[in-house]
């Protein structure tokens, strides 16, 4: 099993069931917050290894929808500075474990890397109905109007 580090955005449900996920599986999730962590830029950039610019951002930051951001548009170097200017950029959960970074909850590529094979039968079936979810983003980006400050997702705290 495996140390998981885990930055997410605390309050968000789909962190807390990709974190359930982790654990059910026999992990150790530290978890971070995304909003409060002294991000560098090199730090940051860690995470993202060689995918594109647009993969790097959270689709449902606010900034994002309204359009005042489109990361088709922009550099992977000012992608960095709005990102710790505004960790609400920052698709998430950022995920470390040992030296290798990821981010976002791909579930078939986390199971690849770490396993999600709940350790307890009795999580079987709690492990499988999370895995067919959708992990990615805000858990109800499309059923009702909220937003997201510095905190938890007003709507959706746990």
């Amino acid at each position: 099993m495996a140390r998981v580090i885990f930055y997410e955005k605390p309050g968000c449900k789909n962190n807390t069931r990709q974190k359930v996920l982790l654990t059910a599986a026999g992990h150790e999730v530290v978890a971070y917050s995304l909003l409060t962590e002294p991000w560098t830029v090199e730090k940051l950039r860690s995470f993202f290894g060689d995918r594109p610019v647009i993969e790097w951002f959270n689709k449902a930051a606010p900034r994002v929808k309204s359009g005042e951001v489109n990361p088709e548009n922009i550099t992977a170097e000012n992608a960095l500075i709005m990102m710790l200017r505004d960790p609400l950029l920052i698709r998430r959960p950022l995920i470390q474990v040992g030296d290798r970074r990821e981010i976002g909850f791909d579930v078939e590529k986390i199971d690849t890397w770490i396993g999600l094979k709940p350790v307890d039968e009795s999580l079987q079936q709690m492990s499988e109905k999370l895995m067919q979810q959708d992990l990615q983003g805000c858990a109800n980006k499309d059923n009702h109007d909220h937003h997201h400050g510095q905190g938890g997702c007003k709507n959706h705290k746990q």
